[in-house]
């Protein structure tokens, strides 16, 4: 399964991944707009910590036996056998933030939902199926490469 893997020793703390994110995951896909005019605003499933001399993107790992889906009460949080993304179904999702507190990289966002990073599944535009975060790093800071390749 491919993942985005971070390279913390090119990360400028530039942020354009969070950047990426949030347009990728607004309604209008439109930096701008995305920005100035949605409401409610969307939200970037990745941040950036750290500062210009030593930062690094946390963002979902997809872990191969990942807590926050045992953690879930209502089975919203849940990973793909064949693609090995762990996604959450909003529509089942009661914001009890369990998976939050299961989650031991702080990659789980609490909203009315919880968001975490979903590969922008839902991107038809993206290069490759690559997604926004990594498109948009100057560095290659983020990498999206096979699990196994590591």
């Amino acid at each position: 399964m491919k993942r985005v893997y971070n390279n913390r020793k090119f990360c400028m703390d530039c942020k354009l991944c969070e950047v990426a994110c949030k347009t990728a995951h607004s309604k209008s896909g439109n930096i701008v707009k995305a920005y100035k005019f949605e409401d409610p605003s969307p939200i970037a499933r990745i941040r950036v910590e750290g500062n210009l001399d030593d930062s690094m993107a946390i963002q979902c790992r997809h872990c191969d036996d990942p807590d926050c889906v045992k953690a879930c009460i209502t089975h919203s949080m849940t990973k793909d056998p064949v693609t090995g993304i762990v996604s959450v179904d909003q529509n089942r999702c009661i914001g009890c933030l369990t998976c939050v507190a299961a989650c031991p990289f702080g990659c789980i966002k609490p909203a009315d939902v919880v968001l975490k990073c979903d590969l922008c599944t839902a991107r038809s535009n993206g290069e490759d199926g690559m997604p926004a975060c990594v498109e948009a790093c100057p560095n290659l800071a983020l990498v999206f490469v096979d699990s196994e390749v590591e």
